[in-house]
C-alpha cells in the first residue's frame, strides 16, 4: 500500500475535509465508471437489505423506535461517505453504541425521575453534537492516529463484552417475555448479569413461550447460514421474512408479541427535527453528560478507524490508504446531523463495511445507494415491519452477537503472550459486569501502567 500524503496543518487539513472528490474517488475513471456504477449499486442493494432489520433490531435494544434504527443507518451513511475518510467504509447503528445509548435512554426516559422518552432522546441528541464537535476538533488537530494506539487486546476484549451484553439483554425478546412485570406481576425485567437471567429464566420456566423461542431459533439459523451459502443472499432479510409469515399464518394464536405490541405503529415520513435538551443542571447531569460524551467520542473514534483498517485490508487496496483524521471529521459531522433527525450516533459498521467489500464496492458511491434504497424499501415495508415478532428481533440480535466473537482473533491475542491474553479477558469480563467505559478505561489504564513499568524494569537490568 503507498504511504499517503496528508496534510500535516490544521488549515490542510480543514481544506482537504472540505474536498468531496479526493483520492476516495481514485478507482473511478472515465473508462470504468459504468461497470464500478453497478457493482457499487449492486453491494449498496444487498447492504441496504442486511441492514433494516439489524438497524431495527440495534435501535430496540437501545430504548429507541424501530424506525429510529432505520433514519439513523442511512443519514450516517450519506454524512460519512461524503465527509469520511474511507473509501470503503458503510456507516449505521452498531452493537458499541447499544450499552451506552441504552444506559441514556433508560435513565432520562424513566417516569419515576420525571423523565419522558422525548426528554431522553434530546438529551442524547445534546450530547451527541458535544461528542461531534470534540471529534471535529480532533480531526482537524491530527488525533486520529492515535486511535491506532489502543491495544488490539482490549479491542477484542471490548467487543466480545458487548457480544455478551447484547446476547444477554435480548433473553426476554427471544423467550417471549417482554417483562416479567407485566406477566408476573413482579418488578423484574430478563437484564443484568448472567446469574440473575439465568436465575429469572430458569426460575420461571412456565410463562416461556416455546413458539417464541422456536422463532428465535429460526431467525439465528437463516441468518448465520444463508449468508455462508453466498454473501448475494441476504440471511437476516429471508429470516425476518420468515418468522414474520410464521406469526401472522401457522402461529397467529400463539401470543406471539409483536414490534407494533411494543411500538404501535411503524410511520414511513421517517424525518423529523430532534432539538437538544438540557435537564435541570446539577452534579449528576454533568457526570452524565462527561461520560457520555466520552463514551460516544470513544466508540466513534477507535471503531470507525478500526472499520477503515479492516476495509483497506479486505478490499486489498493498494492505492491511497484511508486518512483517520479526515475519518475523525466524518464522525463528527455524523454524531451532529443524525441524531437531530430522529436518529443516533452512528460509526462505521464492521460487518456491513465487510459486506459491501464482498459484494463488489470499491468507491463511496455504495453509501448513498446504500442509503437511498434502504429509506425506500422501508418506507414501503413500514406497514409489514410491525408485524414482525420481538423474538426474530431478538435472533437477529443473537446472531450480530455471535459473529462479534472470532476465534482467530481470540487465538492471535493468545499467541501474543500471557499478558495480552489477560488484558483481553479482563476487558471481555468487565464490560458486561460493570459498564462500558470503566470496562475499557480501567484496562487500558492497567495496560500502559504495566507496560511502562515493565520498560522501566527492562531499562534497569540493562543499565547495570
Amino acid at each position: 500500500m503507498n504511504k499517503a500524503k496528508f496534510p500535516t496543518t490544521p488549515m490542510g487539513r480543514i481544506k482537504l475535509f472540505f474536498t468531496f472528490f479526493d483520492s476516495r474517488w481514485e478507482d473511478l475513471t472515465k473508462e470504468n465508471w459504468l461497470k464500478v456504477t453497478y457493482k457499487d449499486f449492486s453491494a449498496g442493494l444487498i447492504v441496504a437489505m442486511t441492514a433494516i432489520p439489524m438497524a431495527m433490531g440495534f435501535a430496540m435494544a437501545m430504548g429507541m423506535r424501530p424506525e429510529h434504527g432505520i433514519i439513523a443507518g442511512a443519514l450516517a451513511c450519506v454524512v460519512g461517505r461524503t465527509f469520511g475518510g474511507s473509501k470503503y467504509q458503510v456507516y449505521g447503528p452498531t452493537a458499541a453504541f447499544i450499552p451506552v445509548i441504552a444506559a441514556l435512554i433508560a435513565k432520562y426516559s424513566d417516569p419515576a425521575n420525571g423523565g419522558t422518552f422525548e426528554q431522553a432522546h434530546g438529551f442524547l441528541v445534546l450530547v451527541s453534537i458535544i461528542s461531534g464537535i470534540i471529534l471535529i476538533i480532533m480531526g482537524i488537530y491530527g488525533v486520529g492516529k492515535y486511535a491506532k494506539l489502543v491495544p488490539n487486546s482490549i479491542i477484542v476484549g471490548f467487543t466480545i463484552g458487548i457480544a455478551v451484553s447484547i446476547a444477554l439483554t435480548n433473553f426476554e425478546d427471544i423467550l417471549g417475555i417482554e417483562n416479567f412485570k407485566d406477566f408476573l406481576g413482579q418488578d423484574e425485567d430478563i437484564q443484568g448479569g448472567l446469574l440473575h437471567n439465568l436465575y429469572l429464566a430458569f426460575g420461571n420456566l412456565g410463562v416461556i413461550n416455546i413458539w417464541s423461542v422456536l422463532i428465535g431459533v429460526i431467525t439465528f439459523v437463516l441468518a448465520k447460514y444463508l449468508l455462508k451459502i453466498s454473501i448475494y443472499i441476504p440471511g437476516p432479510v429471508i429470516a425476518m421474512g420468515t418468522a414474520t409469515l410464521l406469526a401472522a399464518t401457522l402461529l397467529a394464536d400463539k401470543n406471539l408479541i409483536l414490534v407494533r405490541d411494543l411500538y404501535g405503529s411503524i410511520p414511513n415520513n421517517f424525518f423529523k427535527l430532534q432539538m437538544p435538551f438540557l435537564p435541570s443542571m446539577n452534579g449528576g447531569v454533568m457526570l452524565d453528560i462527561v461520560y457520555f460524551v466520552v463514551s460516544i467520542v470513544f466508540v466513534s473514534g477507535v471503531e470507525s478507524v478500526l472499520c477503515s483498517s479492516m476495509a483497506d485490508r479486505l478490499a486489498k487496496n493498494e492505492r491511497t490508504p484511508f486518512n483517520p483524521d479526515k475519518e475523525f471529521f466524518g464522525q463528527g459531522l455524523v454524531q451532529i446531523i443524525t441524531p437531530l433527525v430522529q436518529g443516533f450516533p452512528c460509526t462505521g459498521a464492521l460487518a456491513r463495511t465487510a459486506t459491501s467489500i464482498k459484494a463488489g464496492a470499491t468507491t463511496p458511491l455504495v453509501g448513498y445507494f446504500k442509503a437511498v434504497l434502504k429509506l425506500t424499501m422501508a418506507f414501503y415495508l413500514a406497514q409489514y415491519l410491525e408485524l414482525i415478532p420481538m423474538a426474530c428481533i431478538g435472533g437477529i440480535l443473537v446472531w450480530v452477537a455471535s459473529n462479534m466473537i472470532k476465534p482467530s482473533e481470540i487465538k492471535e491475542i493468545k499467541h501474543s503472550g500471557k499478558f495480552e491474553f489477560a488484558m483481553m479477558l479482563y476487558t471481555a469480563v468487565m464490560v458486561p459486569m460493570t459498564d462500558f467505559l470503566t470496562g475499557v478505561l480501567s484496562a487500558l489504564v492497567i495496560y500502559f501502567v504495566v507496560k511502562y513499568a515493565f520498560k522501566r524494569m527492562e531499562k534497569k537490568k540493562t543499565s547495570h
